[in-house]
C-alpha cells in the first residue's frame, strides 16, 4: 500500500516544485512571488516541466509515465498528466479532507442512519472517497463525465466500489433545483466551485456571479440535523474573508462553529508553506 507520497519541495519565481510518488514536477504558481529556496541544479533535475507562458505545454512528459498511484491523508489517487498542467489531485485539500473525516466520525456516534453528504465540483473525488471512508452516504457530482470516471475508478483503487456512491454528471444549479424539488436533504454539503465552468449542457458558471446562488440553494438542501457545510475556492481576489461573509449570509449566521483560512500546500519544516486557495467552513 503507498504511503504519504505527496510533497512541497520548493516554490518561488511564479513556480512551485513538487513531488508526487517518485516523480518530481515544476508546474505554474502565481502566487509564488519570492525567491526559491533551493538551488537552480535542483529545479533543472525535475522529471518534467509544465509551461503556460508559450502555451499549455509540458517538457519531457515522456519521462513520466501515462498514470501512477499516490496516497494522500489515507485517500490513493490515480494520476496523469493533462494538457492543462493538472495532474487528478488538489493537495492543498489534505487539511480539509482530515478535518472531514474527524467532523464525520463524531457527528456519526449516536445516530440512527448514516450521514448523507453532498460533494459538488467534486473532481476526482477526494472528499468523496474521505466522506465514503467514514460510512457516509455520498453524492458525488461533477459536469464532466470523464471527471466522474476517474472518481470511479479512484474509488476502485481505494476498495470503495461497494460503498453507497451516487456518481452524478450534471450542471450543479439544475441539480440543485431537481433536489429541492424531490424533498431531498443532506446532513454535510461540500463545494469547491471553479472560477469559470461549464455544465453537462454547456451552462455557464462564473464564481463572482453564481456562488451566492449557489450556497443558498445548498442550505434549503440542509437537512433538520446538519453537521457541515464547507465551501473552498481557488479564484484570485476570492480570499477567506469573502467566503466567510458569503457562508454567514447563506446560513443566517447560525450558530455553530465558523473557520476561514488558506489552504497551503506545505512540505518539510523549512520548505516555504505556499497558499493554493482558500477555505470556509461551519460545524454545528
Amino acid at each position: 500500500m503507498p504511503t504519504e507520497t505527496y510533497a512541497l519541495l520548493d516554490s518561488g519565481n511564479g513556480r512551485k516544485l513538487e513531488r508526487f510518488g517518485r516523480y518530481v514536477l515544476v508546474r505554474p504558481c502565481a502566487p509564488a512571488l519570492w525567491l526559491p529556496q533551493r538551488p537552480d541544479s535542483d529545479w533543472a533535475a525535475a522529471d518534467a516541466t509544465f509551461d503556460r507562458e508559450e502555451g499549455h505545454r509540458w517538457q519531457n512528459r515522456e519521462r513520466l509515465p501515462d498514470q501512477w498511484n499516490i496516497e494522500v491523508e489515507g485517500v490513493r489517487f490515480r494520476l496523469s498528466g493533462t494538457d492543462f498542467g493538472h495532474l487528478g489531485i488538489f493537495p492543498e485539500q489534505r487539511e480539509s479532507w482530515r478535518w472531514l473525516r474527524t467532523t464525520l466520525r463524531q457527528a456519526s456516534m449516536g445516530r440512527p442512519r448514516k450521514l448523507s453528504v453532498l460533494n459538488l465540483f467534486a473532481y476526482s473525488g477526494g472528499s468523496t472517497l474521505a466522506a465514503a471512508r467514514e460510512g457516509a452516504e455520498v453524492c458525488h457530482l461533477d459536469a464532466s463525465a470523464g471527471m466522474v470516471q476517474w472518481a470511479r475508478e479512484n474509488a476502485t483503487l481505494n476498495e470503495l466500489q461497494g460503498a453507497p456512491i451516487r456518481w452524478i454528471v450534471d450542471d450543479a444549479h439544475k441539480f440543485l433545483n431537481r433536489e429541492i424539488k424531490r424533498g431531498r436533504r443532506y446532513d454535510a454539503i461540500i463545494l469547491d466551485p471553479p472560477s469559470f465552468g461549464r455544465g453537462a449542457q454547456g451552462e455557464v458558471y462564473k464564481i463572482e456571479r453564481d456562488l451566492p446562488h449557489t450556497l443558498k440553494l445548498c442550505r434549503a438542501l440542509l437537512s433538520d440535523d446538519p453537521v457541515l457545510l464547507l465551501l473552498s475556492a481557488h479564484t484570485p481576489g476570492i480570499t477567506p474573508t469573502v467566503l466567510n461573509h458569503l457562508l454567514h449570509d447563506a446560513l443566517d449566521n447560525r450558530a455553530g462553529s465558523w473557520h476561514a483560512g488558506e489552504m497551503l500546500l506545505t512540505g518539510a519544516e523549512q520548505v516555504r508553506p505556499l497558499p493554493n486557495g482558500c477555505f470556509a467552513r461551519w460545524q454545528v
